[in-house]
């Protein structure tokens, strides 16, 4: 019996072309390559749950979940880009100070990563605790509160490099305390 790798290459050399042209066929070739990369990572992360009489078709069911995870991601992403977009809008419609200050801190908030967003937005806008928000994330209430500083840290720099004459201060994105 071959070992793993041995294994593992022969699989990918057998399949590969097929799973992309699965990939290509469902999301284009601007995805595809993508797509087949994460298939062959699960592959060799499950390569003794790959039945040996239907290895093609197990692979493509994960090609499926990886192109089906991939297009909730972009819905998710593109939502949350249209909600960033509208809620900048109501903010450049009002007045004043705040205004200016919600819309940097808007504009800042739309170049984080999605993972600081989403630590962020947890606390802040869907008024989750640091308890409910880590399980929410699957981590510990510590963990939460280190990436909770991190993500608020890149916040921080990403509206001071805004250049927008808003005094850099502090943000808290709360207003209470997470804790």
């Amino acid at each position: 019996m071959p070992n793993p790798q041995e294994r593992f290459t022969a699989l990918y050399n057998t399949y590969q072309a097929r799973v992309y042209g699965y990939a290509v066929s469902r999301a284009g070739h601007h995805l595809a390559e993508e797509v087949v990369s994460e298939t062959f990572l699960v592959a060799w992360r499950r390569l003794d749950d790959i039945p040996e009489q239907a290895q093609v078709q197990w692979l493509f069911r994960v090609a499926r979940n990886v192109l089906r995870d991939n297009f909730r991601q972009a819905a998710r992403r593109e939502s949350l880009e249209a909600d960033l977009r509208t809620w900048m809008e109501h903010a450049a419609a009002d007045s004043g100070e705040q205004a200016t200050e919600r819309l940097t801190v808007l504009r800042a908030l739309a170049t984080l990563s999605e993972d600081d967003k989403e630590v962020l937005t947890l606390t802040t806008w869907h008024g989750l605790s640091a308890a409910e928000a880590a399980g929410v994330l699957g981590c510990t209430k510590a963990t939460f509160f280190v990436r909770l500083h991190r993500a608020r840290r890149r916040l921080q720099a990403a509206i001071d490099n805004t250049g927008t004459g808003v005094p850099s201060k502090p943000v808290n994105m709360s207003g209470r305390n997470v804790r």
